[in-house]
This record gives structure tokens, sequence and C-alpha cells, in this order.
């Protein structure tokens, strides 16, 4: 294996432009920190992030089914391992996690469609954006394409640069297998 280009910056390789985001979420994940080496996409990758992660109109437990199935489309081992404890921390029960792989039942369902067919399709189609709109409201499937899109991105990155799963995650999923 060919050592990546762009590992995560280490405290002490770490961009005074942005010394201010270390602290924060910036520092505390490999792929923030594989992010650094364009110090001002990660500055300009924060409010966006603040928005998807914390301030959804999908709330937490769609967006990690929006965010499961994006990295389980991508093949993004660290997305995957990464928001398999998310979920897990939000109380999903494995069965659900796994479902998510394949088609779940009820709005899972729905959204792991939406998903889908932003992949295979870059669009949602007349049919499902209305069930969606009646399930989860028009702000929410804004909120679902942009997730997509913003863990797509992020997907790319971490493919391209190899980034390494965060330790403790590892560490989490070693101790407890999906």
């Amino acid at each position: 294996m060919m050592e990546s280009p762009c590992p995560p910056i280490s405290d002490a390789e770490w961009p005074e432009s942005i010394a201010d985001m270390r602290d924060g979420f910036a520092g505390q994940l490999n792929v923030y920190r594989t992010m650094a080496h364009h110090p001002a996409l990660l500055r300009s990758w924060a409010p966006l992030r603040q928005h998807l992660v914390k301030d959804s109109a999908l709330g937490p437990d769609r967006s990690e089914v929006v965010i499961l199935r994006t990295g389980h489309r991508l093949g993004s081992r660290y997305e995957w391992a990464h928001h398999v404890q998310r979920a897990r921390a939000l109380g999903f029960p494995d069965e659900r996690i796994r479902a998510i792989t394949a088609m779940p039942e009820g709005e899972d369902g729905l959204i792991v469609r939406a998903v889908d067919a932003l992949f295979d399709h870059h669009r949602i189609s007349p049919e499902l954006e209305a069930q969606l709109a009646s399930a989860i409201g028009r702000e929410a499937i804004f909120d679902l394409i942009a997730t997509v899109g913003f863990y797509s991105v992020l997907g790319g990155i971490l493919l391209t640069y190899d980034t390494p799963v965060d330790r403790d995650i590892a560490d989490a999923l070693d101790a407890r297998p999906l």
C-alpha cells in the first residue's frame, strides 16, 4: 500500500491559518485533519457542516440513515465505521443499521430509496419526492440532498487519501462488531 500524500495532520503540523479550529470539530477527527491540508476549504466547510450535522431539518436519526446509506454506497469504510458508532449512540439497534445496507421497511426505506436515487439518477423522482414531502417535509428533502452531496465529497477525500478510521472508533468496532 502506498503512503498517502495527505495523511491526517498532527497538532505540530497544524496550519496557523486555522489554529482556532484545531480544538474544535476539525482537530477531533482524521477526516478533518486530512482536510487541513487545504485550510481555506476546511474553514469554508465548517458552516455547512454545522448545518448538516447539527441543525438539519432531518433531525439526528434521519440524518444517520442518510449518512449510513451514503457511506455504504460510496464504499467508505471511514464513514461507515464512524456512523455505525454515531447511530448506536443514538440508540439504533444493530439490526436497523444492517438493514440500511439493504432495503429497510418504513421511513428508513423511503430515505434509502432517496439516497439511491441521488446516486443512480442524480435526482429524486417526482413520485418519491411527494412521498418524502408527506413523510419528512420539503426542508428535510433539501437537507437530505445536501447531506448526500456533503458526505459524497467527504467520501471522495477519504477514499482518495486513504484516511484511517480514528483509533477510538476502530477499537469500539473491534470490541463490538456489527
